[in-house]
């Protein structure tokens, strides 16, 4: 919070450079679901860093721009279950324009789990 009771708002830390995409589709791990696919490799940060690839063959600029914000608040809303220290890339399949915000959710957060990015609960294993 602010000095002034005000809630501080947390920005994404975005990968935006293309080498740095590239250093992922080749040295990362990966994982896909009909509408995502998921590239993610440990940095050395303690902090998560987001990149997102929409492709035209996803749609049209609105198509891709709906698609792009409905993950971006996906990883938002979930980035607190998520294991810090990790440059992630998603790619959008041209499945993802048709998909539901749930059908979206539900593949980021199994590809998450899938590459062992999902932080344990204190409980389990």
């Amino acid at each position: 919070m602010s000095e002034s009771g005000v809630p501080f708002l947390k920005f994404t830390v975005t990968i935006k450079r293309n080498h740095e995409f590239q250093r992922l589709y080749h040295k990362g791990k990966s994982a896909a679901t009909p509408y995502l696919a998921l590239y993610c490799r440990k940095n050395r940060r303690m902090e998560n860093r987001l990149g997102l690839t929409v492709g035209k063959k996803v749609g049209g600029a609105v198509t891709r721009n709906r698609v792009r914000r409905r993950v971006r608040e996906i990883y938002r809303l979930h980035e607190g279950e998520l294991r810090p220290g990790y440059d992630i890339v998603v790619v959008a399949r041209v499945k993802a324009a048709f998909a539901t915000y749930r059908q979206l959710e539900w593949s980021f957060l199994s590809l998450a789990d899938k590459l062992g990015l999902k932080a344990r609960e204190a409980g389990e294993p």
